[in-house]
């Protein structure tokens, strides 16, 4: 199950997602998608919260009110986080998320630790909490299936792109060899290259030693 939250300080709005638990926030980080910001409070545990990026979207084109909304919501949901002010929220792409064996249900690491970004949260802000909990809704999702079909999609669009690409080449390729085709025929008909009647008078073609 996944609970999500609609973000409305940017438009089109956004949303956030997190798993009701260790569990689900270990699916989470097995099925992931690569356009996934990951969010948690630094050295506290706390929620898993998600946020999809758009297509061509950086981690760092997100908009500061959408950073907030999601660190507030990592700090609400935080056992110890949630009572204490001066707290930093980390947040890095999906792909940096680093699991190995032994790690407990739920704990990841990092890939790089210079990929990884932090917004320092001075305290709870509940306006904001407040607003995000009234977006609520809760789902039960096949985390597995929605990659795979993420991944299925991103493959077709490749295929087509690649499709598209060739058929651009083979245009350009025939519009090339059409101009080298008229340049030559145009060199056939050059005047400078022609020879007249007159220039050959005297001469017979048919003239035989």
């Amino acid at each position: 199950m996944v609970y999500y939250f609609t973000s409305e300080v940017v438009q089109p709005p956004v949303t956030l997602f997190m798993g009701i638990d260790k569990y689900e926030n270990e699916d989470l980080i097995r099925w992931g998608w690569p356009e996934d910001v990951w969010f948690h409070v630094d050295k506290y545990s706390s929620a898993h919260v998600y946020l999809r990026l758009q297509h061509g979207q950086t981690i760092d084109d997100i908009p500061s009110t959408v950073l907030e909304d999601a660190a507030q919501l990592v700090k609400a949901n935080s056992i110890e986080g949630n009572k204490m002010n001066d707290i930093d929220v980390v947040y890095t792409m999906w792909a940096n998320l680093k699991k190995t064996q032994g790690m407990e249900v739920g704990q990841v690491g990092f890939h790089k630790d210079k990929d990884v970004r932090k917004i320092h949260v001075a305290k709870r802000v509940n306006t904001i909490v407040n607003r995000l909990s009234k977006t609520k809704r809760t789902e039960q999702v096949n985390f597995s299936a929605e990659r795979e079909q993420r991944d299925r999609n991103e493959r077709e669009d490749k295929k087509k792109l690649l499709r598209e690409q060739k058929e651009r080449e083979k245009a350009e390729e025939k519009r090339r060899q059409e101009e080298a085709e008229m340049k030559s025929y145009n060199s056939l008909f050059n005047t400078s290259n022609m020879t007249s009647n007159t220039e050959t008078s005297g001469y017979d073609s048919d003239d035989f030693m």
